[in-house]
């Protein structure tokens, strides 16, 4: 392959003319005017969509070869290039700008003359049209690519770490599971909890998330292609759709089918809004669990302090000795993208005007990047913040002394009023709920310690 830093050209053509195209490059006239027309962002489409384009191409040639209408030189030469496409080795040749034509044609177009390119090298004459585009549109190429490819990314990366994920949560609950602290509602102190129960919140929360992944993929494995220019599956063998979603299983492993309408997954993207909001709540799931890591790691000595997360780098360029809960800061961050990906894939997904949406890359490629985000923030909340922090046992063990709030466990057996009262004079007097209880009531010690014993308390029902 020649030197990318060469100024060398080759003259290419297509429909509307001539022009020069850098001589390393395996790409053809129409990518080039796209990388002209789209300097954009510099943001490529992503590796998941160039991987799943490489698939649906390799699918498309092995069908048309099987159904007599590709001869099999062609249909080989085509599905080995378009697997080097699938497997990264030529991503180096899909320049052009995420910010393009709505339906993806460039992109769509990018792969045909790649292939093409890398293909007629083994001897055999491919065209990127007439032949790697055979019984294909932009219009069902590209959001059956979309659908692959976060469907993939989903299956492969994003649910075996949010399983992870459950698992380190669901070990530590396990761990401390009758750890007691001061429970929290609205920031102040209530009721106690163990940390098990906590944990147990979180490990839910995650557990859910992973539901409603596995429910939206039942939707984005429904594939388009075959629907080809309006959903009609004009120049398109009528076995072709169904036919090229078995192929995508067979190579994949994960099983696809072919969409129930056609005009659904072309004029519309439904699947991947459904997919987007779902990654949406998992991101507003690790933003309540990252909050909670911070908020208790707080201090270490003039904040909540419950526990003491790893140090992991020094956290001030000024402030010497100064840790910071980089972890669970970072994960917000990657929890405000989600969210704002996902505001954008909702305007996308109303963009949908008659017989094709015209947002389609900007909603493969924030849908892509969301999934890659919340599988990597995922493996690392897991391993560099739950998985090691150490509770401070003296300090949760002293605020639950002081906590006046357990007088509630009172409420059955002394009365609201009196309950209320003697945590008032507790907060005043700065002593521990049970030395005030002991003084405003008749109860024994022996019943004090019975019914305001915390991890008693976090059992639940009626203290007599």
């Amino acid at each position: 392959m020649s030197d990318q830093n060469s100024t060398a050209t080759r003259t290419e053509r297509d429909s509307m003319g001539e022009l020069q195209v850098p001589e390393w490059a395996l790409w053809g006239a129409q990518t080039q005017r796209a990388v002209q027309n789209f300097p954009i962002s510099g943001l490529p489409v992503p590796r998941g969509f160039i991987r799943a384009l490489g698939l649906v191409k390799a699918a498309c040639a092995a069908v048309n070869r099987d159904l007599g209408l590709l001869d099999d030189a062609r249909a080989e030469a085509i599905i080995a290039a378009a697997n080097r496409v699938a497997s990264g080795e030529l991503d180096q040749h899909f320049p052009i700008d995420v910010f393009q034509t709505g339906s993806g044609t460039s992109s769509n177009m990018n792969a045909n003359e790649v292939i093409a390119h890398v293909a007629s090298r083994s001897g055999v004459d491919v065209h990127p049209n007439d032949h790697v585009n055979m019984g294909q549109s932009s219009n069902d190429v590209i959001p059956t690519t979309i659908q692959v490819g976060a469907t993939l990314m989903a299956t492969e990366d994003l649910l075996p770490a949010l399983e992870h994920l459950r698992s380190v949560i669901d070990a530590r609950a396990e761990e401390l599971d009758e750890v007691v602290k001061t429970g929290r509602t609205h920031l102040m102190d209530a009721m106690p909890v163990t940390f098990g129960q906590e944990l147990g919140g979180w490990s839910a929360q995650v557990r859910s998330g992973i539901e409603r992944v596995e429910s939206a993929l039942v939707r984005t494995r429904k594939l388009p292609q075959g629907g080809t220019a309006v959903g009609t599956g004009i120049n398109a063998h009528p076995e072709f759709g169904p036919k090229v979603a078995a192929a995508l299983t067979a190579a994949t492993g994960v099983s696809f089918e072919s969409a129930d309408d056609y005009f659904e997954g072309i004029s519309s993207q439904d699947a991947a809004v459904e997919l987007s909001g779902q990654l949406k709540t998992i991101a507003c799931s690790f933003m309540k669990i990252a909050n909670d890591l911070r908020l208790m790691n707080s201090g270490p000595l003039a904040g909540i302090g419950d526990i003491e997360l790893p140090a992991l780098q020094p956290g001030s360029s000024i402030m010497p000795g100064k840790v910071n809960p980089v972890i669970p800061e970072a994960t917000c961050m990657v929890c405000a993208h989600v969210i704002g990906n996902d505001a954008a894939i909702t305007v996308g997904g109303q963009a949908g005007n008659f017989q094709l949406n015209v947002m389609l890359p900007m909603v493969g490629y924030n849908l892509m990047q969301s999934v890659e985000l919340l599988a990597n923030t995922s493996k690392v909340l897991a391993d560099s913040a739950i998985a090691g922090f150490t509770v401070r046992t003296d300090r949760i063990a002293d605020a639950l002394e002081r906590n006046p709030i357990l007088v509630t466990a009172l409420n059955p057996v002394i009365g609201y009023e009196l309950g209320a009262a003697t945590a008032k004079q507790a907060y005043k007097e700065g002593r521990p709920i049970k030395d005030v209880a002991r003084d405003n009531t008749d109860l024994a010690d022996d019943d004090l310690d019975r019914l305001l014993d915390p991890l008693e308390l976090t059992r639940g029902g009626i203290k007599e």
